[in-house]
């Protein structure tokens, strides 16, 4: 739940109830407005708050009533939990706020179970993973659930088809099993394009077409595919499933698994797996601070239940390709609206959520500036964590970006801040690592620090080309 003021608070918590929109996380925001007698003319503070989050709501309404605050509040609610689940707001003018009103008891929230296929929708889908040769699972956000991943790992195990996961999808299947070949999005290796090319069937679990649309994935539209989500398939040139079983993920793998129980054999799958290996081994002999190094030490010494919070940038491409996820909902990436600024708070909302897990905040050093206010609302809050910088002083995926397409890259540079001095002024701890031989002490010592903890890694930022040039 999110509370704004009027006027310039409302527009400020925009971009984040966007960002829970996309990425399909329950919301509700309630911002407040001017007295409902000024509203139709220009006046100090207002403007149409209610249509302005009309795009990236569910639903946006406006309490003309105080005796409706119970029904729009619970209706506000359920739909931001209803699958697909997302952000709804409500209006709260100052006048209706100023009125007494006698107790008006909240609704009873009721639990609806969700709708589960057809069974003769479910015999097709089973059909049609028997005869496919080289079948592909493809993970997404609505297969990180709790039970859906157990069921999903079951299945997998079973008939050993193996699974790639787009950036919010990961940990769905851990990345330790065989048949878990990693990602797909930008900065993953093409191989694992070519693996989706020998693919004849992919089953597509909870995928969302705003992480990763599937003209990168399909463009020939030579794929054949079955659709399984809490809700419909969205009208796609290159998504045009032989099947949807649209209800509860978890039922519908469920009774799949009942189904198809023979194991598959793909061995480009298998092929690409033995090169995700091979690439792990060698960041062992990687003397330099490069991104994907980082991150392989960071794997070593987070636990499996530990949860990392990754910002956008170059950084985050690298996470979400590389970064090994043994659990699901433990590595948490923005990839829908995908807005910078979002691990620090982000960071401190697991914590709140989840105080016995470890957290790790992860930014780039452009996308920490733009929140790093909220040192003070982690520090105010008592809470332990680290805030790992990759520090380059440059935004290095636009740059690569313009690079690639020979455009200017003047003014992706900056200067960043003493970032010791900053940590001392907001009375947290700090630590520099500029070597690969500061780099493991340093982040186990994050880890345990009992403050919030800001961590300044000088990365080499030419490596951010390998995102581009990958062989």
């Amino acid at each position: 739940v999110c509370l704004a003021t009027l006027g310039p608070g409302a527009t400020n918590l925009l971009t984040g109830v966007a960002d829970a929109h996309l990425d399909h996380s329950p919301l509700v925001a309630i911002t407040g407005q001017g007295s409902l007698d000024r509203l139709y003319k220009e006046s100090h503070q207002v403007i149409n708050v209610v249509r302005m989050f009309f795009p990236v709501t569910k639903w946006t309404d406006r309490i003309t009533n105080p005796r409706n605050i119970p029904e729009m509040v619970r209706k506000a609610f359920k739909l931001a939990e209803m699958e697909k689940p997302g952000a709804t707001h409500i209006e709260f003018s100052e006048n209706i706020a100023a009125m007494l009103v006698e107790e008006l008891p909240a609704l009873k929230k009721i639990t609806v179970r969700r709708s589960i296929p057809e069974p003769e929708t479910i015999r097709r889908a089973a059909e049609l993973i028997r005869q496919a040769k080289k079948p592909l699972i493809l993970t997404g956000n609505g297969a990180i659930r709790t039970n859906s991943s157990h069921i999903l790992r079951q299945w997998v195990a079973q008939t050993n088809i193996p699974v790639v996961s787009t950036f919010m999808g990961k940990g769905a299947v851990s990345d330790r099993e065989p048949e878990s070949l990693l990602s797909v999005g930008l900065g993953a290796h093409p191989g694992i394009v070519e693996v989706l090319k020998a693919a004849d069937l992919v089953i597509a679990v909870g995928y969302d077409i705003a992480e990763y649309g599937p003209e990168k994935w399909n463009a020939d539209k030579h794929l054949k595919i079955i659709h399984i989500d809490f809700a419909q398939a969205e009208v796609y040139e290159q998504y045009i499933p032989e099947v949807e079983l649209v209800g509860d993920i978890s039922d519908t793998l469920e009774q799949l698994s009942r189904q198809v129980t023979a194991p598959v054999d793909f061995p480009e799958a298998r092929a690409y797996r033995k090169k995700i290996e091979a690439r792990w081994e060698a960041q062992k002999e990687v003397k330099t601070l490069k991104p994907e190094m980082v991150l392989h030490t960071l794997r070593e010494v987070m636990r499996d239940d530990d949860i990392l919070i990754s910002d956008v940038g170059s950084h985050k491409m690298w996470v979400g390709s590389k970064f090994q996820a043994y659990e699901p909902n433990t590595v948490l990436i923005s990839n829908g609206f995908a807005s910078m600024g979002f691990a620090l708070p982000g960071a401190i909302g697991a914590k709140l959520a989840c105080p016995d897990k470890r957290v790790v905040s992860l930014n780039g050093d452009g996308g920490f500036l733009m929140n790093v206010q909220e040192l003070e609302t982690a520090t105010r809050l008592g809470l332990a964590f680290p805030v790992l910088i990759f520090n380059d002083s440059r935004f290095s995926l636009i740059e690569e970006k313009f690079r690639k397409d020979s455009a200017i890259t003047d003014s992706l540079e900056f200067t960043n801040p003493d970032f010791e001095a900053l940590a001392k002024a907001f009375g947290i701890h700090h630590i520099r690592i500029e070597t690969r031989e500061q780099l493991r002490e340093g982040l186990k010592h994050a880890l345990e620090c009992s403050t919030v903890c800001l961590v300044d890694i000088h990365i080499d930022a030419e490596a951010n080309r390998e995102l581009f040039n990958q062989e």
